[in-house]
């Protein structure tokens, strides 16, 4: 539920976020904002398009596009975005210094034993800490059982951490074929205005295919934009993938020297 609700939350920060930049500012300035108008000013004139400002260009080529197909694939893109930021932000919070970690670990367990190795686990976050705290609590049924923990626990982890990559993949696939879908609809809509005039105007025929093909870019434009973001938490779960595994090894290892003592 947390999860979701954070998805939604962003979600509709999105929207918000897009209808603000969309409207023109109504109200004049205050002194305290002065600055930021300025700049907003000249940020404004280098992304003016044929006259017209990048954000009333985009917002007239989605109606353009017709909002009954455009409008799903602006879903996917928010929603996807929503999802990313979510897994990023989960990302983020999971990395540590794993070195750092490790010698801490080392340093509770000679001064203060298991206890205080799964104390200083508790107080960290992380998978590779909560890692190392299933394998310290079955510290006393021998290495074999910490090794079998340390395994079970990593498949866990890494689960949660690919939790939501299936809906970014199902949006990445979605948003073009909404696209063609559009545009194939476009599509039947001019020629059939193409028969109900009885001839065939390069106007009608070019506008037609005009508003059927923004359809299609659209999807596109969302699908490179979801794609990217995706291989990047995908490189980023395969990072932490590969420090819980040197993790896991090496507590084995400082365990295998603590029975020793």
């Amino acid at each position: 539920m947390k999860k979701l609700f954070l998805i939604l939350t962003v979600a509709l920060f999105s929207l918000g976020t897009v209808n603000v930049f969309a409207q023109e500012p109504e109200e004049a300035a205050t002194p305290a904002t002065e600055e930021v108008a300025t700049v907003a000013e000249t940020v404004v004139s280098e992304t003016e398009i044929a006259g017209d400002s990048l954000h009333h260009v985009l917002m007239q080529k989605f109606l353009e596009g017709g909002w009954e197909w455009m409008l799903p694939v602006l879903f996917c893109l928010v929603v996807g975005l929503a999802v990313v930021i979510e897994r990023i932000l989960y990302l983020s919070l999971a990395t540590i210094n794993t070195k750092k970690f490790t010698q801490n670990v080392e340093e509770a367990l000679n001064n203060g034993g298991v206890e205080k190795a799964k104390e200083l686990c508790r107080n960290t976050r992380g998978p590779i800490a909560s890692i190392y705290y299933q394998g310290l609590d079955r510290y006393d049924q021998g290495l074999d059982a910490v090794e079998k923990a340390v395994v079970s626990y990593g498949s866990v982890q890494t689960g949660q951490m690919e939790s939501g990559l299936s809906w970014i993949g199902l949006f990445i696939a979605l948003a073009p074929m909404l696209g063609f879908m559009g545009t194939v609809v476009g599509m039947i809509g001019a020629f059939d205005a193409i028969q109900a005039a009885g001839d065939i105007s390069p106007t009608l025929v070019a506008g037609g295919i005009k508003v059927a093909l923004l359809t299609t870019l659209m999807g596109l434009i969302v699908a490179v934009i979801l794609q990217i973001f995706y291989n990047y938490i995908i490189a980023k779960i395969d990072s932490l993938v590969n420090d819980m595994e040197d993790a896991s090894i090496t507590l084995v290892d400082l365990l295998t020297a603590y029975n020793k003592k």
